[in-house]
């Protein structure tokens, strides 16, 4: 089971993009900026199966939610601990009912339920980061204090030390501002988290570009898979010895959504 973010993937779940991704009326309920180019979205999500599966990954792929074009990213529905999956509450409204679907899935693979987010708490996977004994936690738009308080309590019954931070405009969840590349180093956004934060972990720091510019997967230690527009982030996390795959993503930035948010990591180590 999942234990550091920034350990080795070994076993991931996605979900390719089909119709459901470009099917729908009003992409401002869906906080969609763009209607995504379906031809370019499955091909480029099929070079990211690729390139997990060359590094190691055993790549699940399962079918859309109907009636969901967010279901793509399926970072937001679970997160999976070392005591098994916790059912999350999706914050954005047309997105409820994606938790169901992937718990089916998850439940399918054998892997337990280790707890569940009940209303009013709202929490979405985009908002936690396990690194080893720490969980990061994001107090967004779509994860509310209610949600916070219940994933906290779960997570301390599993011994992690749980540290909250508010996630500032442009990022949608704290994962648009952070990411684990090795089990103690962490990719940052200048400016986004508070003082000491990050006690524990070297930083690698980046000037963000946008709402994805800390948002990388990372493959094993010290290599990741990066959005391709982001070259400055590209060119730090080199320079701080940090191996980097560009990978073209745009379909998917399109859906407001980064790397990490089209997957959903079962096991690393």
């Amino acid at each position: 089971m999942l234990a550091n973010e920034g350990e080795a993937l070994r076993r991931v779940v996605v979900c390719p993009p089909g119709r459901e991704y470009v099917t729908y009326e009003d992409p401002r309920e869906h906080n969609i900026a763009e209607r995504a180019d379906l031809h370019r979205a499955r091909a480029q999500h099929a070079r990211l199966r690729e390139l997990l599966g060359l590094y190691g990954a055993e790549v699940i792929a399962v079918p859309e939610c109907p009636g969901h074009p967010n279901s793509v990213f399926t970072r937001d529905p679970a997160v999976v601990t070392p005591k098994g999956y916790v059912e999350l509450r999706m914050g954005l409204p047309t997105r409820r009912g994606e938790e169901g679907w992937l718990a089916r899935h998850l439940e399918e693979l054998g892997v337990p339920r280790a707890g569940r987010i009940e209303p009013p708490g709202t929490l979405e996977g985009g908002d936690v980061i396990l690194a080893g004994r720490v969980a990061f936690v994001g107090l967004s738009s779509r994860s509310n204090g209610d949600g916070v308080r219940q994933l906290k309590a779960l997570l301390e019954r599993m011994s992690y030390e749980v540290r909250v931070a508010r996630v500032p405009s442009p990022y949608l969840h704290i994962g648009g501002a952070m990411s684990m590349v090795a089990p103690d180093r962490v990719l940052a956004c200048a400016g986004a988290f508070p003082r000491g934060f990050f006690a524990g972990f070297e930083l690698i720091e980046v000037s963000p570009d946008d709402f994805v510019s800390g948002n990388v997967i990372c493959l094993r230690p010290n290599e990741v898979i990066a959005e391709a527009s982001q070259r400055r982030v590209m060119e730090r996390l080199s320079g701080a010895g940090v191996e980097v795959h560009p990978l073209d993503l745009s379909e998917f930035v399109k859906g407001t959504g980064g790397p990490t948010c089209l997957i959903l990591p079962v096991e690393r180590g």
